[in-house]
């Protein structure tokens, strides 16, 4: 199934729009307010939710500048505390890019934006386009409920995702720094991370995971088996149940519409729909069709 794309909220996705659909160049461009600035006069913004750049990444958009020039321009605003400069509100891997491919101009977008705004901005495109560090995406969303009081649900409509994604994600802000470093520098994944949260040594069940390569569901019970926790029971065996025509027929539909695997479960009226999911990314999917307004 190919996932419908995801709003921006808020009014952003016009913004972002605009710099999407813009020619850089011609008079159409002069027309839409874009400017060449010297690249000099731009720099990062220091509250960009992404703390690690893939140097490779870099070296190949380099590649492709030098050979077609930028293709789309970044979002600025007027630097806070440098009269003349400008802060990137969105389009650092452009800016770094261009920068190793020897520009001495960068195509840009001007617009008045407030803080709440930069970083609103600056998580959705570091989340739709090019996915954050579990780490990265879960302090961006925790900047936006304490410094600028948005909620969970604020924060989701925002980004385009779902209240439980959002919760889910911050909650690995309590891991301890060593865990979160972990996590950061990719040694072990957000499923890991989220299971070994309540391991009661969260730290030393992370250094088992990694110098065992041990997988999420391992870790999990590993983390039940440390917490003192009861370790599932194997399920005894049970007669299938037999379906009718109109169930096997229903099941179809809702997994076609839903394109996972759906069971239906009905016992004379009363049961349970199971709905299967193989990653994080088709439950949040799931979760953000069953609460849309």
């Amino acid at each position: 199934m190919m996932a419908e794309k995801r709003g921006l909220g808020r009014g952003l996705s016009a913004l972002l729009g605009e710099v999407e659909d813009t020619p850089v160049s011609g008079g159409a461009a002069a027309a839409a307010g874009l400017r060449d600035i010297p690249i000099e006069l731009i720099h990062r913004n220091e509250k960009q939710p992404r703390w690690v750049f893939a140097e490779a990444e870099i070296e190949e958009l380099a590649a492709s500048i030098r050979e077609k020039g930028v293709l789309q321009p970044i979002l600025v605003r007027a630097a806070p505390d440098m009269d003349g400069h400008f802060e990137i509100v969105a389009g650092e891997r452009r800016w770094r890019a261009s920068q190793k491919a020897g520009l001495h101009e960068l195509p840009a977008l001007v617009r008045e934006l407030d803080d709440a705004q930069v970083l609103e901005i600056a998580v959705i495109e570091n989340v739709q386009r090019a996915a954050l560090n579990p780490i990265e995406e879960a302090s961006a969303y925790q900047q936006l409920v304490e410094i600028h009081g948005r909620s969970h649900g604020e924060v989701a409509d925002a980004v385009g995702k779902s209240r439980a994604h959002v919760a889910n994600a911050v909650r690995l802000l309590n891991l301890p720094p060593e865990v979160r470093d972990y996590v950061l520098n990719g040694q072990i994944s957000a499923g890991h991370a989220r299971a070994i949260l309540s391991a009661p040594d969260p730290v030393a069940l992370a250094e088992q995971v990694i110098a065992r390569g041990l997988s999420v569901r391992d870790t999990e019970a590993l983390a039940r088996k440390s917490a003192g926790g009861p370790t599932p029971a194997p399920k005894s065996a049970k007669a299938p149940l037999a379906k009718d025509t109109d169930t096997q027929a229903l099941e179809v539909d809702l997994s076609e519409v839903l394109g996972l695997k759906v069971e239906v479960l009905d016992r004379g009226g009363v049961g349970e729909l199971r709905i299967r999911y193989a990653t994080l990314e088709q439950l949040d999917e799931v979760c953000r069709r069953l609460t849309k307004a």
